[in-house]
């Protein structure tokens, strides 16, 4: 209890004005910016509706989603659910969409070029594309990825994610460099990458660990390492 109330205090002097799911408000404003001029839009892994940050229904016209799990058709945010996979989505027509988010996708793609080239045909020429992942060039992913699969289960369990929600993380489209490697080839170009260090939220379960991302975070920042900040906004525009 001591150690959760001096996280508390830690949190209110280093980073005020962070909230929980902070990366998720940025994601927010980032969509909102586009989505009012969008008729169509896709929530690729749009899951179960489990964040109120991805409540974009009524801002365009039509809010489609898809993801792997039949837990889509639980997802209030949504117009139209369907179930597949993005890098193969046959239910939907050339140049549909004004619009397409994948918040926390591209670290689970196994095949970036597939993936790319799909929403690349789905998505209106002039159409956007937005997604958030983690850099891979991270320690937190780094790590993640030395775990096995289990144990990584496990964890996001601890912090309240269902099982059903976690699935194998891969890391190939989750740096600048493999960004750059295929937008080309898919017929993007890239509007902004931005990369972001915040409150270190892995790391906030214990505060000698917390020290540490917090020394971390400070550091990278003041010397504008964006190479292995932890988060990574991606804007495209289909050519």
């Amino acid at each position: 209890m001591v150690n959760k109330k001096f996280t508390v205090v830690l949190d209110e002097k280093f980073y005020p004005q962070f909230k929980s799911n902070w990366d998720n408000d940025i994601f927010r404003e980032i969509v909102l910016k586009y989505i009012n001029n969008a008729k169509t839009c896709l929530d690729i892994g749009a899951g179960r509706g489990a964040l109120k940050h991805m409540a974009f229904k009524g801002l365009g016209k039509e809010i489609f989603g898809i993801d792997p799990s039949d837990a889509i058709f639980q997802n209030p945010y949504l117009d139209e659910a369907f179930v597949g996979f993005g890098e193969n989505m046959p239910f939907f027509e050339d140049n549909k969409f004004d619009l397409i988010y994948a918040n926390n996708v591209l670290e689970h793609i196994e095949n970036p070029d597939s993936f790319l080239k799909e929403v690349g045909r789905v998505v209106k020429h002039g159409g956007i594309f937005i997604a958030k992942t983690p850099n891979k060039n991270h320690y937190m992913p780094l790590l993640a990825s030395l775990l096995p699969e289990k144990l990584h289960t496990w964890y996001h369990k601890l912090k309240g994610r269902p099982s059903e929600d976690t699935f194998p993380a891969f890391y190939r489209l989750n740096s600048r460099k493999s960004v750059k490697k295929y937008v080309e080839s898919a017929g993007f170009e890239i509007v902004e990458i931005n990369m972001i260090e915040g409150r270190p939220e892995y790391l906030r379960f214990n505060t000698i660990s917390y020290f540490f991302g917090i020394a971390y975070e400070r550091l990278v920042n003041l010397l504008r390492l964006d190479g292995i900040k932890i988060v990574m906004y991606i804007i495209l525009r289909k050519k």
